[in-house]
């Protein structure tokens, strides 16, 4: 055969390019490229001291939070969702490094149960650093900011693990400078911890009221702000009486206001060694408790104002389809619950979390999840680093909870292990609660939040309950807290 005519070969040529240009815009359009996805920017927004219940998506008629509302319109909202242990430091060590504050000891070789003992956790070792949140992000190639409340030990600090720490403010500042990073123009991925301190600072009310010991005094002294913030939250709404505030605004006493039948020894424990604790239980009226609730409602409304300054500055910035939100909180606030306050106990208001992602178009937006069990401090870390597009591994027991965003079918667990101060707990999900307290001997509880949401009494020593007690017990021992 002749050669193929010239003109003839282009024209051939110019057409197959541009099916193949077609082609590929085709695909584009039709949202079934095969090409690799950009990986997301992820923020992390963590509040201190937040129970699940703790905004209006959760149904809570008390307070209004806009911003966490528009994440859970937007994405998913897992209602079973548990911190890794009730408090500060411990629920934090978890974040950043995707295991149990458990398994750390301090510097006298205690195993790491609260505050005190997890800002003690010496240097830790090559293996924790190598396999912490920040350094598998940094092998899949994302900038690492980190701006707030960081109250963790010195080699886990965000500095320390290698993140730029944009700015200590823990408030308003903090959420502007944050918003201020979103809108640059960035080469690349990054992960964000925005970490709002409110609305932690409820703890002030009963320090404030009974202070007693000489830290106390200290903390009190050194609390210009959070007093400040505090008083502000307590005020009234403007021209309400006391009378109309109590009868229209205020919220009332919670159904579970009365100590648990029962109640274990740790309990007690708990209240006598924070003095204010047990005073504010023996002598609060029901007006100060619900003056505690109001107060606690409007501080949560006052972070959730700080939100919404992030989220804002994601839709200014144009990425919102491109980023990918995470909002928790280290843990919850008994909230006049069996007339407690602050946090530690494992009652679900301390320990059950809000936990909610939204990416918008790639994930299920406006799903409640009230089946799988989370723990954000354990299922953090190999679910930013799924998205990350690397296999992030440190507890085996954390998952990623990608499959369960994208609609995927898995075998999830079917229990979860919670530690604190005063004990260890394993939920499942048929609603049992196994609690196993070490503060004054070894007490045992069985719980039934099907049965007993409130966690009014307990079932440990009823008949129909022995073969699930003894089931709860296996898997305490084998699954979650080996010799414990």
């Amino acid at each position: 055969m002749g050669k193929p005519n010239k003109p003839f070969a282009a024209l051939i040529f110019i057409v197959l390019i541009g099916l193949g240009f077609l082609g590929s815009s085709m695909k584009n359009f039709s949202g079934n490229d095969t090409t690799k996805q950009k990986n997301p920017n992820i923020i992390f927004i963590l509040t201190d001291q937040q129970h699940a219940n703790m905004m209006s998506c959760a149904g809570n008629k008390w307070l209004k939070t806009p911003a966490m509302d528009y994440i859970a319109e937007n994405g998913v909202r897992f209602t079973r969702a548990y911190t890794a242990n009730p408090v500060c430091s411990p629920a934090r060590v978890s974040f950043m490094t995707g295991r149990f504050p458990g398994q750390f000891q301090d510097n006298n070789g205690n195993t790491v149960r609260e505050n005190e003992g997890s800002m003690k956790i010496p240097p830790v070792s090559k293996d924790i650093l190598n396999s912490s949140i920040s350094s598998y992000l940094q092998k899949a190639g994302y900038d690492l900011a980190f701006g707030g409340k960081e109250h963790l030990p010195g080699s886990l600090t965000p500095k320390a693990l290698g993140f730029n720490d944009i700015c200590n403010d823990e408030r308003d500042k903090l959420a502007e400078i944050a918003s201020e990073y979103i809108k640059e123009d960035h080469e690349k991925p990054y992960f964000l911890v925005v970490s709002l301190i409110n609305p932690h600072d409820i703890c002030y009310m009963a320090i404030r009221d009974f202070t007693q010991s000489e830290r106390q005094k200290r903390l009190v002294a050194n609390a210009a702000t959070e007093l400040e913030t505090l008083n502000k939250a307590q005020k009234l709404p403007e021209g309400a009486s006391k009378e109309e505030f109590y009868e229209k605004y205020c919220p009332e006493i919670p159904d579970n206001f009365e100590p648990q039948l029962d109640e274990p020894e740790a309990i007690n424990w708990l209240l006598e060694s924070r003095s204010f604790r047990k005073d504010a239980r023996d002598k609060y009226t029901d007006k100060d408790w619900r003056m505690h609730r109001w107060a606690y409602c409007r501080l949560t409304e006052d972070v959730d104002g700080q939100v919404q300054v992030i989220l804002d500055a994601i839709k200014e910035s144009g990425q919102e389809e491109n980023t990918l939100v995470i909002f928790s909180s280290d843990h919850g606030d008994m909230d006049a619950s069996h007339r407690m306050e602050h946090k530690t106990a494992l009652y679900e208001e301390a320990a059950n979390i809000p936990f909610m992602m939204m990416w918008k178009g790639k994930i299920k937006a406006g799903e409640v999840d009230s089946t799988h069990l989370v723990s954000n401090g354990l299922d953090l870390l190999p679910t930013v680093c799924d998205y990350a597009g690397i296999k992030g591994k440190s507890d085996p027991r954390g998952r990623s909870l990608r499959p369960l965003l994208e609609g995927g079918n898995i075998d999830w667990r079917h229990t979860l292990g919670v530690e604190s101060e005063i004990g260890r707990m394993v939920v499942n999900d048929e609603g049992l609660k196994y609690i196993k307290y070490d503060a004054v001997g070894i007490e045992e509880q069985l719980l039934d939040l099907e049965k007993d949401p409130k966690e009014t009494r307990q079932f440990a020593k009823e008949p129909e309950y022995q073969t699930k007690l003894n089931d709860m017990r296996k898997i305490f021992c084998e699954t979650w807290f080996p010799g414990y």
